[in-house]
């Protein structure tokens, strides 16, 4: 314990050093103070970040296996991530499910010689992080170990891509599990509203839309666990990114050693079709009734893909109307300024590989609802007729300008992104591009963007509420029809 001697010198040294700070602020405060502009942080500006990422070496080893290594050493950490050509786009009609089930049990199954406990206590004795799934439209594994452990690590995590086990015990409790979740899909009224509107806009056969079922995994067996796996995942369909603590070349030797004698597959291709659209279009209206205290809603249409000449222009239209929270127009319209709904805005969802889907959400009071589907409406409007002012486009500009860096925030996130590019056949320098695009941005071209893309005469609406007056409420917009959830059982 310090004695009274000791803390009296650590009081008079901190207040020396409090002496000194005040001491150096005071002048520059003066020197603000005459100035009215610099009290004022509204009227202050800043220099636009400008940031080089790192280049990682891009390297393709002899089965294919593409594989992304960028060195750090400041800490003896290792991260992996495998980006696998694989998805539930490939999903029988009949399985649906399939794929998320294979990604499941490929991580908790056992696989490269190893049992399932086997796997989970080696890397519980090094504290070693492994994780596999299948998504849509790609599936994906990650490891994370310290330097020393990356050899073992390495073994396991090769071991579970390449030759999993699906043991019959994990396959049938991923099931299981699988299905309890299915079964309680109707509880959440804000998980209801996002599925039945994109079901709405897909049509529940589009492989987007998608959605599996008791039945659809009752029916699946291990057998299909491993018959997905040997058809849909190879070296050549895989993009293997490497950061952290380790040697380029010692490295590539590791991971001839664990992937050099996988043979090369037929790589499934990754082709979405579009949704054939309905002539003449108009407005669908749909509602569940569900006991809930909020009106939950979804007002939206499909939309382009992400290399669309106009991405750029309608990713910055939807910023200003609600994409951009706290300073869009849907916000302070429907929040600040009328009280309607705590939760508001806008987003627009774009891919490459299916088309997007461009939406606005609120969670408002059943007496809210109509006023709050026409404030979107209105709002929407305005941005296909009104140019948007000065100042709502130099704020989205600079936004997005200074946001650029955080896409290559630290190793990882620079090679997650040049893997994601890379499997959707994208340049390596499509955000650098993209920002170039927005610098150069003008008003007209966000109205011309805005007027083409925002479809009011092509806007799915639902609405997931309680109450008899919910239909009342939605008959101003279309012919409104009731969504009746069967039942998971």
């Amino acid at each position: 314990m310090m004695n009274v001697k000791g803390e009296t010198l650590n009081v008079k040294r901190a207040f020396s050093i409090l002496t000194v700070v005040i001491a150096l602020t005071i002048p520059l405060l003066a020197a603000c103070a005459g100035s009215s502009t610099l009290n004022d942080p509204r009227h202050m500006t800043f220099k636009s970040v400008e940031f080089t990422p790192p280049e990682p070496d891009r390297v393709v080893l002899e089965n294919g296996m593409v594989v992304y290594l960028l060195e750090d050493h400041e800490l003896p950490l290792i991260s992996m991530t495998a980006t696998m050509r694989t998805g539930s786009w490939l999903d029988p009609a009949e399985k649906i499910g399939l794929a998320s089930l294979t990604g499941s049990v490929m991580r908790t199954g056992g696989g490269g010689g190893l049992s399932a406990e086997q796997v989970d206590e080696e890397l519980e004795q090094f504290a070693g992080g492994l994780g596999i799934s299948i998504g849509r439209q790609s599936g994906s594994a990650s490891l994370d170990v310290l330097s020393k452990d990356l050899k073992r690590g390495l073994q396991i995590f090769a071991g579970l891509i390449r030759t999993p086990t699906f043991e019959p015990a994990r396959v049938e409790l991923a099931k299981l599990q699988t299905i309890e979740g299915i079964r309680r899909r109707h509880d959440n009224p804000g998980a209801i509203v996002g599925r039945e509107f994109v079901k709405l806009l897909y049509g529940e056969d589009h492989p987007s839309a998608w959605e599996s079922s008791i039945k659809s995994i009752t029916r699946i067996t291990r057998d299909d666990l491993v018959a997905f796996h040997r058809k849909t995942i190879h070296p050549n369909g895989i993009i293997l990114g490497v950061t952290g603590d380790f040697d380029k070349s010692e490295m590539l030797a590791l991971l001839r050693d664990v992937f050099g004698d996988w043979k090369k597959g037929e790589v499934p291709v990754l082709k979405i079709a579009d949704v054939p659209q309905s002539q003449p279009p108009k407005p669908i209206v749909r509602f569940v009734n569900k006991e809930t205290s909020q009106t939950h809603l979804r007002l939206g249409h499909l939309s382009i893909k992400q290399h669309d000449p106009d991405y750029v222009s309608l990713a910055i239209a939807n910023d200003i109307l609600g994409g951009s929270s706290f300073r869009s127009r849907l916000f302070n319209d429907v929040r600040t300024k009328r009280g309607l709904a705590y939760s508001v805005g806008s987003r627009l969802n774009t891919g490459v590989h299916d088309q997007g889907v461009w939406l606005m959400r609120a969670e408002t009071k059943l007496p809210s609802t109509q006023e709050v589907i026409a404030r979107f409406v209105a709002n929407m409007e305005r941005m296909r007729t009104e140019l948007v002012t000065d100042n709502e486009l130099a704020e989205a500009k600079e936004a997005y300008v200074n946001s650029f860096v955080f896409s290559f925030g630290s190793p990882s996130a620079i090679v997650g992104r040049l893997i994601e590019l890379e499997y959707d056949g994208l340049p390596k320098d499509f955000l650098q591009q993209v920002r170039a695009r927005v610098v150069a941005l003008t008003k007209e071209e966000i109205l011309a963007a805005a007027k083409k893309h925002f479809n009011p005469e092509r806007l799915t609406i639902v609405a997931v509420g309680s109450g008899e007056a919910l239909p009342k409420l939605l008959s101003g917009f279309g012919d409104v029809k009731e969504i009746k959830l069967a039942p998971e059982s």
